[in-house]
Order: structure tokens, then C-alpha cells, then sequence
């Protein structure tokens, strides 16, 4: 078990102000454990990152709407975030993590409580990859409630589950930018295969993570051209978010200030911006 350290406290104001109705569609809630405690036998214990900090944090860079990714360490207790979506007045939306006990009346209560998609967790570091068959049952569910399936992967990932992932039957969300490593470049067989996946119309990518792709560290601007080629394939399924407050993120915490302004090189154009932060969230998670 490890404990992970804690965002940077001192959000600098963004140059960038994000249009109307802005979601930070990548974010997460932890804690506090005295209230939602952290799983035991989750990999890490982040430090408590409340519903309260996740709210001063969204005023500072000026977004209303947020996706809130249910998280590891909080195991399949769907409570903290439920609780969040529920305090956010109708301005968060939110994903899960299931396991087999997950019934009918669970899913139905997740439905009513905002919840619109699944993670999976394919990254060596959280577990490695999930049991296929109750991947593959949940896949056939989540069809049924007409909800998506998350993915974190590791950039091989991208390349090993290729045929499955291609056909799968519900639209697909890969997290930050499926994890590829910068120093490889845009010809690398795993970023090659995600921009290949942004060919079916199932396949949505975060261009969130900036950080976890960067290879040389602050500023991160390393991943922007990965990030602009992602737009380029598929602007109508491109999707952004702050991943505060950055759980496992290494060396290097970012400022969610310099995140937000590190958006601009990716979308520079206004429209694409209000089509990244407004529209497209809009459309997928039912705001």
C-alpha cells in the first residue's frame, strides 16, 4: 500500500477562460476517509481530496459541469462519488467501478444517481488487467443501459486488445490519451493504433493527462502535438478534463492553472474549445 501526495494546493488562475457550461470531464473525489473510507485492498491511499476542494478548484479555472471517475481506491463503494453527483445540483455526472455483486437494483440506482459509464483498469500499477469475462458481461449490460465503457490502459494495451476493443458493441472512452509515453513520437505503433480506433464512431479519447504522457516534465507541452493529432482524427469525440488531483501522477505534480492554459495549444480555436469542453461531454453524458 502506498500513499500517493497530494495536489498542488495553490491553483494559479488560468490566462484561459473556458466558455459557458465548461465540464472538466476527467476528475475525482476522495474521501474524506472518516466518512468514505478507502478500500483495503486498493494499490494506494491518496490523501483526502473532498467534494468541497473539487468545488473551490472548478471556480478558480472557471468550469460548471464535471465527469467525476470513480477511482480504484475507493474499490466498487460507488458512495463518494454518488454523494458528490448528488451535492453538484445536477452539474456532475459520473462513472463506475462494479464488481459481480453489482444487480438491477445497483445499476438502477447508479442510473438515477448520474452515473453513465464503467471503468475498467488495464494499468499494471492499479492491478493489471481485469477478469475478460466479466468485462465482456458488463459490456453486454452496459449496451442494455445504454451507458459507455471507460478504459485505463497502458499504451500496450492499445496495441494487444486491438480485435476486442474494435468490436466492441457500446461507445468506448479512453483515458488520457491512452497513456503513451512522448519520447516515442506520433509513429509509434500504440498511438498509431488509438488514432486508429478514432475511425469507428464508438471510440472517444481524453486529451487529459498531459502530464502522464510528457516525457521531459513542466510545461508537458511534449503531448500536445499528441493531443492535436487526436482533435484532428475525431473533433466531435475529444474530450478534456484536469484529472485532479492527479493520483499516481510521478515526479512532476502539475497546476491545474497551467493545465487549463496547456488546453489552449491543443484547441486554440474558440470553437473547438466550446465543441471540447461544452459539447461533446454534453452529448455523452446527458447534460
Amino acid at each position: 500500500m502506498k500513499t500517493t501526495a497530494a495536489p498542488d494546493p495553490d491553483t494559479k488562475r488560468p490566462k484561459f477562460r473556458p466558455p459557458p457550461l465548461a465540464c472538466d470531464a476527467h476528475c475525482h473525489i476522495f474521501g474524506p476517509a472518516a466518512k468514505f473510507p478507502y478500500a483495503l485492498d486498493a494499490s494506494y491511499h491518496p490523501p483526502d481530496s473532498p467534494f468541497e476542494s473539487l468545488q473551490r478548484l472548478h471556480k478558480v479555472l472557471g468550469i460548471e459541469r464535471a465527469v467525476i471517475v470513480h477511482a480504484s481506491c475507493h474499490g466498487s463503494d460507488m458512495r463518494v462519488t454518488l454523494d458528490g453527483i448528488k451535492r453538484s445540483g445536477g452539474k456532475y455526472r459520473g462513472t463506475a467501478i462494479i464488481d459481480e455483486s453489482y444487480g438491477d437494483k445497483q445499476f438502477k440506482e447508479m442510473q438515477d444517481g448520474g452515473i453513465r459509464g464503467v471503468r475498467f483498469n488495464f494499468v499494471q500499477h492499479l492491478g493489471g488487467r481485469p477478469d475478460m469475462a466479466f468485462f465482456n458481461r458488463t459490456v453486454s449490460r452496459l449496451k442494455e443501459m445504454g451507458w459507455h465503457l471507460i478504459l485505463h490502459l497502458d499504451a500496450q494495451d492499445l496495441v494487444e486488445f486491438r480485435e476486442l476493443f474494435m468490436k466492441l458493441p457500446v461507445p468506448m472512452v479512453i483515458d488520457h490519451m491512452g497513456r503513451v509515453k512522448a519520447a516515442d513520437g506520433l509513429e509509434q505503433q500504440p498511438f498509431k493504433t488509438l488514432l486508429g480506433f478514432l475511425k469507428n464512431n464508438n471510440t472517444w479519447v481524453k486529451i487529459c493527462g498531459a502530464e502522464r504522457v510528457s516525457s521531459k516534465g513542466p510545461p508537458f507541452d511534449d503531448a500536445v502535438p499528441f493531443a492535436r493529432a487526436l482533435i484532428e482524427a475525431a473533433p466531435d469525440r475529444i474530450l478534456w478534463g484536469t484529472d485532479w488531483p492527479h493520483p499516481n501522477v510521478g515526479k512532476h505534480m502539475p497546476n491545474d492553472g497551467d493545465l487549463m492554459d496547456l488546453f489552449t495549444l491543443m484547441a486554440p480555436e474558440a470553437a473547438l474549445q466550446k465543441k471540447i469542453l461544452v459539447d461533446n461531454p454534453a452529448r455523452l453524458y446527458g447534460f
